[in-house]
């Protein structure tokens, strides 16, 4: 197995940083493009296998896809009366799997969809489901609500679902990408707790930009009458997400931190991190399209109490920048994330120990002490966000190692380099 040694900074931080596109603003405009009867342009695509992952699944399914650079022109939609069988392999991307279960639900021939093995692992069972409760037929190949799958049309039986919204929010927005395609549209009434609600307006959001919207009839209910995607043409805007490790990088080593175009990242929960960052103590500025995070010399970051429920993703990266806090962090309502890539709370706590961190873990999130760290080797249990986010540590900690540093090319493949200019 490989590794990366991460080099400590000797003074502050003064950099500008570029980062990729949001992949999950991606998936969907490319969901969108791919059920568009119109030619697409989807510009400003980031690098990594998910994003690879999706264009290969469309194409799979029929899509006419021209990549060139980071951009996807579609000049043919999916194949959606195909009786061909399919078989497309997400790889280890969650959201690929998820909304491309949900297409085939569409399409007339049989469509596989299978994963690596990590991803055989996570839960489905409330989207397979829900879509055989339209009268999608749903064969499960390898136990019930795990992947692989076999999914194809059916008569739709109903043109009303409802979808667990406890468990991931990519089930609801897989829904709502199909319902406008549906012959008889679809009402989605998300019950119990809803995870991540962001991500299903980014979803809302994506879907305004090629010519479709639901009624909202209350918060959890959606209503999309049949109707088709109008093409155009679309840029991702960048990734919150990533966005978040170099302005934590500021908070952890101080100095400033700069991030371009983030500004421009309006249908990202993710975009408020820098918020949670000013409320440690840290300086926030807003200059154009860019977004600059400085802690000064001296200044003292403070621990805070914050539930992360909208911010999920970014609970590694507030968890590492909370280890050089003064006072205690506690992070709560993000239990769902145990099943992400990795258990992001337990997996997360006991990395964080390897390092000397005093962490609490709970059912639904992390309480963070102050405490002495020291070098160690991390290991990154298949998780991109755990691999970027513990390598921040290694700024100010010498000897930090980041076992399989290659699994950041899920989403971020040029986030080592980054981070070597982060000077």
């Amino acid at each position: 197995m490989t590794s990366q040694v991460v080099a400590p900074r000797t003074r502050p931080l003064q950099a500008l940083v570029h980062v990729p596109g949001s992949k999950s603003v991606a998936a969907r405009a490319l969901i969108c493009a791919a059920l568009s009867d119109d030619p697409s342009v989807v510009s400003n695509l980031p690098s990594g296998d998910d994003t690879s992952a999706m264009l290969a699944g469309l194409q799979q399914l029929g899509a006419e896809i021209n990549v060139v650079g980071s951009s996807a022109e579609f000049t043919g939609s999916l194949s959606l009366e195909s009786a061909h069988s399919v078989v497309v392999d997400a790889a280890l991307a969650g959201t690929t799997a998820r909304f491309l279960t949900a297409v085939a639900a569409l399409r007339n021939g049989e469509t596989v969809i299978t994963g690596h093995d990590a991803l055989r692992n996570r839960p489905m069972h409330d989207l397979h489901q829900a879509l055989a409760d339209l009268g999608a037929v749903v064969t499960p190949l390898n136990g019930v609500g795990r992947l692989p799958v076999s999914i194809r049309r059916g008569p739709q039986i109903t043109d009303s679902v409802a979808i667990a919204g406890s468990v991931s929010s990519q089930f609801t927005s897989g829904l709502m990408l199909i319902a406008p395609r549906l012959p008889q549209g679809l009402g989605i009434v998300i019950e119990g707790s809803s995870v991540s609600e962001s991500y299903v307006a980014m979803t809302q959001g994506v879907q305004k930009a090629f010519g479709v919207a639901a009624s909202e009839i209350s918060r959890r209910q959606y209503r999309y009458s049949p109707s088709r995607y109008v093409g155009c043409r679309y840029e991702v805007e960048p990734d919150a997400s990533s966005a978040s490790y170099p302005l934590a990088a500021a908070a952890i080593a101080g100095g400033t931190v700069s991030v371009s175009g983030l500004g421009r990242s309006g249908l990202q929960g993710d975009s408020a991190f820098p918020e949670v960052l000013a409320r440690m103590g840290c300086v926030i500025r807003r200059e154009g399209s860019d977004v600059s995070v400085t802690r000064e010399a001296g200044q003292p970051l403070e621990g805070i109490d914050i539930d992360m429920g909208d911010m999920s993703d970014l609970v590694p990266t507030l968890a590492v920048v909370a280890t050089r806090a003064i006072s205690p962090t506690v992070i709560r309502g993000v239990g769902f994330i145990r099943n992400k890539e990795s258990d992001r709370i337990g997996d997360l706590a006991h990395e964080m120990r390897t390092l000397g961190a005093d962490v609490e873990e709970h059912d639904d999130g992390l309480k963070i002490k102050p405490s002495a760290l020291h070098g160690a080797t991390v290991y990154t249990h298949h998780d991109h966000r755990l691999a970027m986010a513990l390598a921040l540590l290694g700024l100010v900690v010498p000897g930090v190692v980041v076992a399989d540093p290659d699994v950041v090319s899920k989403s971020w493949p040029e986030y080592w380099q980054m981070l070597d200019t982060l000077q």
